[in-house]
């Protein structure tokens, strides 16, 4: 399907996101894990402008400080791959260029690469005027990554499977977080590696302990509190084991006032749940000189999933 030339572009925006409980499974046959992890949206954001061009190619820049120099600018890059593989599946023939304006850590563990992803996805079914809608683009990310469909749906849901099967969760309220970035980015299959060895063999899980349901019951009444005390991550002490700083880092953060931490996603980044959005500003304001004033985020959560913003002449 030929596209015009003249059409202008188009600027998407998807949201990082934090698990307020990831529970992981024994390791398959296939290599995976079962998941049963809590994802919430929260309002750090990818921005994507995807604009007509003569050939397939992406740029990067990094807003607020990110550090965007490992972000691969070529064939591995998940955006890029998410735009090609929209436009195979639908029969378009006109190469885009891609602009990412990055905002979420990169290799943090809040999945701004699936964000990216996401963003690519809308940002192209728009610009081509495929009318894919959320499901059918969903379908497409799950092909991509464990988090890409979240990221185009965003707010709050359970995931199993890989994480890409969703259940959304009803959520009052709005909950606020500090993010302590980490300068050392963690491998994701290296930290689910290290899981696996501290497990040892023949681990066969830990069967029903109610979690889910605690975090459930928390988001359902609004409690951030309740929440506080049931965020936990069965990454978190692999991600430690392999960072050891994360476990100052966490202490610290429950130090400054937060009523909870927890190590996002597979790390590094750690997330630290708040009572307000004062409180959130206060507990940043503590850490600022412990672990640096750069290195800290706050957002709130749940965010709306991946969307268009503009069109870009």
């Amino acid at each position: 399907m030929p596209v015009s030339e003249n059409r202008p572009g188009v600027t998407a925006r998807a949201p990082a996101k934090v698990n307020l409980l990831l529970q992981v499974g024994p390791l398959r046959d296939d290599g995976f894990h079962d998941l049963v992890t809590v994802f919430q949206a929260v309002s750090l954001h990818e921005d994507v402008t995807a604009t007509p061009a003569d050939t397939w190619g992406i740029t990067v820049e990094g807003a607020g400080g990110t550090d965007v120099s490992g972000v691969p600018l070529d064939g591995r890059n998940l955006a890029l791959r998410a735009a090609r593989l929209l436009a195979e599946r639908a029969g378009v023939e006109e190469p885009v260029h891609l602009h990412v304006r990055k905002e979420v850590p990169v290799a943090g563990g809040m999945a701004g690469g699936s964000a990216d992803a996401a963003a690519a996805l809308v940002a192209c079914d728009a610009l081509w005027q495929l009318r894919t809608g959320l499901d059918g683009l969903a379908a497409l990310g799950a092909d991509l990554g464990s988090d890409v469909p979240f990221g185009l749906h965003g707010r709050t849901a359970v995931g199993t499977g890989r994480g890409e099967q969703l259940v959304p969760v009803l959520t009052r309220g709005a909950f606020h977080w500090v993010f302590v970035l980490d300068d050392t980015g963690l491998s994701t299959p290296r930290v689910f590696a290290e899981c696996d060895r501290q497990r040892g063999p023949g681990w066969t899980g830990p069967g029903a302990d109610g979690r889910l349901e605690a975090v459930e019951a928390a988001l359902r009444d609004g409690d951030p509190r309740a929440l506080a005390a049931a965020l936990s991550n069965d990454l978190a002490d692999a991600a430690c084991a392999l960072a050891p700083q994360l476990t100052r880092t966490l202490d610290a953060g429950r130090a400054a006032g937060a009523l909870g931490a927890v190590v996002s996603g597979s790390g590094p980044t750690v997330a630290l749940l708040a009572e307000s959005a004062t409180a959130a500003r206060d507990v940043a304001a503590v850490l600022a000189p412990v672990v640096g004033e750069g290195r800290l985020r706050t957002a709130s959560g749940p965010a709306v999933g991946a969307r268009v913003l503009e069109a870009v002449a």
